[in-house]
């Protein structure tokens, strides 16, 4: 455990509010050079101190010091000045989960609401507030697969990658259950001992061949594969846009609108042949939770990890101590009272004697 730690939450606001104290001050610095030059320029000095000896140099002095610090304390509370959060290293225990994603043009149909990838993201994001322990992996795939995720148990990152999904994000066009497959098999680390299971979320359409021997070979080496069908077995048609922002429909060669259909058959056996279970994604919750709670049968392993505890904001203290200086700047005249312009805290008797040597 580290100890308390002090930060700055924004530290543009802290760098750019001291590059423009640090011209202030340059500036205040070089007017006063300048007026003690024009000073000098216009006679002598004794008779020039006379002439203004209302002028009170300390209280103009004093007067910019605390608006300068007024200026920079408020900077230091725009810069969320936080306290107080401590590295604390807990001991997790969870199983590891890669999510293949199916993000192909199919997945913009909206045969179930708003749409399919839609509905999958919202189905992936409540299963992520579900989780506690486990490590989970994000791959998207289409005609290609990439991991978008590595295994991770940061759900914030997880939550923020789901949420950012798209189907424009692979170019090539296709179902490749196979590629992401075999991408998610070699995701896991091997020495872990962990119970590794592997979620496909696609509707199955025009899928390469060789899925289901994949998802065998995959349950003999220890890997559960699990799938949600995302959309209607009757299909819908598939929105596209045109570079104005008018809606059409995908349409095959012939001129003909494609319909994109829910493959059920083929997402059933994949988890069949995976040792997992299937579900069809719906608006209701109860097939995701019967999916969480065959997660939850895996093995699990324990783990580190460091995550920081909530900061405490310190930025009211800073705002006082401005309002402060601001307000002391407000009694701080520039011109000394009549009543002392004939008073110096300097003239005393010695040193009229020694002038008078």
């Amino acid at each position: 455990m580290e100890a308390d730690r002090f930060i700055f939450a924004e530290k543009n606001i802290l760098i750019y509010g001291s590059i423009v104290l640090i011209f202030f001050i340059l500036l205040f610095w070089f007017s006063v050079i300048i007026q003690r030059r024009k000073r000098k320029k216009l006679g002598d000095s004794a008779i020039i101190a006379k002439i203004i000896s209302g002028k009170s140099n300390f209280r103009l002095m004093s007067s910019f010091v605390f608006v300068i610090l007024g200026f920079a304390f408020i900077v230091l509370g725009q810069s969320r000045p936080q306290f107080g959060a401590k590295l604390t290293e807990s001991k997790l225990e969870g199983s590891d989960i890669m999510i293949a994603l199916d993000v192909s043009n199919s997945m913009n149909a909206e045969d179930i609401k708003p749409n399919r990838i839609e509905r999958a993201k919202m189905a992936l994001l409540k299963l992520a507030d579900k989780l506690n322990g486990d490590r989970i992996g994000i791959i998207i795939f289409a005609g290609d697969a990439f991991v978008q995720l590595p295994l991770t148990n940061d759900y914030g990152a997880a939550r923020m990658f789901i949420s950012n999904v798209s189907t424009n994000m692979i170019e090539k066009q296709g179902t490749a259950v196979s590629a992401a497959l075999d991408l998610a098999m070699k995701s896991f680390q091997s020495e872990s001992k962990a119970g590794k299971s592997i979620l496909i979320i696609s509707d199955g359409e025009n899928h390469e061949e060789g899925a289901l021997e994949l998802a065998s070979e995959a349950a003999k080496q220890g890997f559960v594969i699990h799938s949600i069908g995302m959309g209607q077995p009757q299909g819908a048609p598939i929105p596209v846009y045109n570079q104005f922002g008018q809606r059409d429909y995908w349409k095959d060669k012939d001129g003909n609108t494609v319909i994109s259909k829910l493959n059920e058959n083929m997402l059933m056996q994949l988890a069949k042949a995976g040792n997992g279970i299937y579900v069809r994604a719906s608006t209701s919750s109860a097939g995701l939770n019967a999916l969480y709670d065959e997660i939850q049968k895996m093995e699990k392993q324990k783990h580190e990890s460091k995550q920081y505890a909530e900061y405490n904001e310190q930025f009211q203290y800073f705002f006082g101590i401005a309002l402060l200086f601001l307000f002391l700047e407000l009694f701080i005249l520039q011109r000394k009272p009549k009543r002392f312009e004939n008073f110096s805290l300097f003239k005393s008797d010695i040193i009229s004697a020694v002038k008078s040597k």
